[in-house]
C-alpha cells in the first residue's frame, strides 16, 4: 500500500474513532462548535475544495436544492404511516430545539461531517485509490461514524450503518458530480431538518 493510501486510511480511522469516542464526551454546549471549528481546519490543511465560488456553487445550489425537495417530499410522505410517527413520537428531542435547528445540525453536524468526509476523505481517498474505491471508503467511513449515535438512541446499529453509509454514498455523488459541497450539504440539511421538525411536530400534537 502507497504512503498517500496509508493517509487516507489513518484519516478515515481517525474520523471513526473521533465520531464514537470523542464527540460523545464532549460538553453538549460546545460540541457544535467543537464540530464545525474542526471541520473548518481538516479542510484548510488538506486543501479541501469547497466550491463555492461560481459556477461551482451554482451548481451545488441546484443540485443541493432539487436533492432537498426530493428529501423533504419523501419525510413528508413517510409522516404519515402510522409506524413512523410512533418512532418519532418515541424519539429523545434537545430541551433547547431552536439551538438544536440553528446551530447544532447546520454547524455541528452538516458542515463538520460534509467537510470532514465528503471534503477531506472524499477528495483525498479518490485521489489515493481512485473515485470509486474512494467513494466507498467515504461511505464506509460515514456509516460507522454512526454507531455511537445509533447505541445512544436505542436504534440498530448494523441498520443506521447501511443507511447512514447509502447516504455518504449519496452525498458524494452530489459534490462529484456538482463539483461544490453545497450539493451534499443541503442535502444533508434537508434529511435532518425535516426529520427533526416532523418529530417536533408529531410530539407537540400529541402533547396537546
Amino acid at each position: 500500500m502507497r504512503r498517500d493510501q496509508i493517509r487516507v486510511m489513518a484519516l478515515a480511522a481517525g474520523l471513526v474513532v473521533l465520531s464514537g469516542l470523542v464527540s460523545p464526551r464532549l460538553p453538549e454546549r460546545r460540541a457544535a462548535a467543537i464540530h464545525a471549528v474542526s471541520g473548518a481546519v481538516l479542510a484548510a490543511a488538506t486543501r479541501t475544495r469547497v466550491g463555492v465560488r461560481p459556477p461551482a456553487l451554482t451548481q451545488g445550489v441546484r443540485a443541493g436544492a432539487s436533492a432537498a425537495a426530493v428529501v423533504t417530499g419523501a419525510v413528508a410522505t413517510a409522516g404519515a404511516v402510522p409506524a413512523v410517527r410512533s418512532a418519532m413520537a418515541a424519539r429523545e428531542l434537545p430541551d433547547a430545539p431552536a439551538r438544536w435547528l440553528l446551530v447544532r445540525i447546520p454547524f455541528g453536524t452538516v458542515w463538520a461531517e460534509e467537510v470532514a468526509y465528503r471534503g477531506a476523505l472524499g477528495q483525498l481517498g479518490a485521489q489515493a485509490f481512485g473515485p470509486t474505491r474512494g467513494r466507498v471508503l467515504q461511505a464506509v467511513a460515514f456509516g460507522l461514524s454512526h454507531i455511537a449515535d445509533a447505541r445512544a438512541a436505542g436504534e440498530p446499529v448494523a441498520g443506521t450503518v447501511v443507511v447512514t453509509g447509502v447516504a455518504g454514498w449519496v452525498f458524494a455523488l452530489l459534490a462529484e458530480r456538482s463539483g461544490s459541497l453545497v450539493a451534499p450539504m443541503l442535502a444533508h440539511l434537508a434529511v435532518n431538518e425535516s426529520g427533526a421538525l416532523a418529530a417536533l411536530a408529531v410530539q407537540r400534537r400529541r402533547n396537546r
